[in-house]
């Protein structure tokens, strides 16, 4: 029998470092040729490792969250007989998921594609809770009931009722065993108030919940979790995100009554071929036709180099709340497609991203973002821009609420936030402003999407 040691392969594009995000054997293990064993990601992916013998795993190297370079030993596997010499350590290995690190947009964006979801956390280590302080004790007799019923539970057998000299000398005097006594101090301490209230309750227990009356248990546990996978490179883009865009948010609001009565009209009328319409392809038709007064406004900006690409195509991202995390699918070529194309496209590529199947080239590439928890709710939000992209889109709740009509008259209107933001340094506050007003022109006024 001999060593093999395994080590960190070469996963492609030069990419010289790799985060383990999860291991999918242990010490003892028997492992087969190909065996899928470790996932990795990297910037560019999340990738699967297999294995490249024959054997049985004797030791492991590496815990998730821990980032180590290409060519790191990261196994040691008992091989019966010599290791092959043909044996290629730096088996190819698979992309299982598509890069979310250019996916994550604002802080927590739902696509409206299916009506929204609920975003979920990314796959954690899994961590081991902080050892639980010792519960309140009480003597070793029977329970004693708390004021509203609830019971204390007893001090372990022999133990000594901790207690200053003075408390241990009040109680002597006033004839208490202070085993009966609920300490609420440090390690059950006894403190002369502990004491006071025994004596006041007429020789019973009285926590301090009763005191002040809450009546309800402290939750005193804790659990660290490690951030690690694509949490920590949503993380990692937030913070860069946030710490080199100088962002201005814009507000205001849009009457979107015209548009909800045609929407539920070309609902009502379509094909059973066709995608239902939701708010998000009236919002990218919007964008297709605004952008071209705006085009700094559907860019990507170089900080390094000072360069601003302006993109002639719009390609826009719509943030989607996934169970692997947030990811930003992107509309190709959204200027080139009519309302139903977008629609059907808006859900061809969130159902793929919720089901992990979604591709590099659809989650990359995009010129500008929506993101919409309207689904959720919230009347304004702060949304974070998709570096490096120069603006993003934020929809919130539509809401029905009491306007002025042109006769003065108070009416019901379906009213919707949408809350914008800009990197200031392209986009000044002016023309942030000017986008806003020209999408709300032709959402309040929808026909004018359909106009040439």
């Amino acid at each position: 029998m001999s060593e093999y040691k395994y080590k960190l392969p070469d996963v492609g594009e030069g990419v010289v470092e790799a985060e383990i995000v999860e291991w999918h054997i242990k010490a003892g293990d028997k492992v087969t040729e190909d065996q899928h064993i470790l996932d990795v990601m990297t910037d560019k992916a999340t990738v699967e490792i297999p294995c490249a013998v024959n054997g049985v795993v004797k030791s492991i190297v590496g815990e998730p969250g821990e980032v180590i370079p290409v060519g790191t030993e990261i196994l040691i596997i008992d091989v019966d007989g010599e290791v092959p010499d043909d044996v290629d350590a730096a088996a190819e290995p698979e992309t299982k998921e598509a890069n979310p690190a250019s996916s994550p947009a604002s802080g927590g964006g739902v696509s409206e594609a299916d009506g929204g979801g609920e975003a979920k956390p990314a796959p954690q280590a899994e961590a081991k809770p902080e050892p639980k302080p010792s519960a309140p004790s009480e003597p070793s007799g029977p329970t004693s009931p708390a004021r509203g019923g609830g019971q204390v539970a007893s001090r372990p057998s022999g133990d000594r009722p901790l207690a200053s000299p003075a408390v241990r000398q009040r109680a002597l005097e006033a004839d208490i065993d202070l085993a009966d006594v609920l300490g609420t101090g440090p390690a059950c301490r006894i403190t002369h108030t502990d004491l006071d209230d025994f004596i006041a309750a007429g020789g019973r227990f009285v926590s301090r919940a009763e005191r002040v009356g809450a009546g309800k248990a402290r939750r005193t546990g804790k659990e660290d979790i490690k951030v690690i996978g694509l949490r920590r490179k949503i993380a990692e883009n937030m913070a860069h995100a946030k710490r080199t865009i100088p962002h201005i948010t814009y507000v205001d609001e849009i009457d979107l009554t015209a548009l909800e009565d045609l929407r539920a009209h070309m609902n009502a009328k379509k094909s059973d071929d066709q995608t239902k319409l939701t708010i998000i392809p009236f919002l990218v038709m919007a964008l297709t036709r605004s952008l071209p007064k705006f085009p700094q406004a559907n860019a990507h900006f170089d900080t390094d180099g000072s360069l601003l690409t302006q993109h002639d195509g719009i390609h826009c991202g719509i943030a989607a709340a996934t169970p692997n995390g947030l990811m930003v699918p992107v509309v190709k070529h959204a200027e080139s497609l009519d309302i139903w194309e977008v629609a059907a496209e808006v859900k061809r590529l969130g159902d793929a991203a919720k089901a992990g199947k979604a591709t590099k080239d659809e989650l990359t590439g995009s010129t500008i973002t929506i993101t919409s928890l309207g689904a959720i709710g919230g009347i304004v939000t702060t949304p974070v821009i998709n570096h490096p992209e120069t603006a993003i889109i934020g929809v919130n709740k539509m809401q029905t609420l009491p306007r002025y009509d042109a006769e003065g008259r108070v009416v019901p209107r379906k009213i919707m936030n949408l809350s914008s933001s800009f990197d200031h340094r392209i986009v000044d506050g002016y023309e942030a402003a000017l986008l806003v007003q020209e999408m709300k022109a032709y959402l309040e006024n929808p026909a004018t999407l359909f106009m040439d």
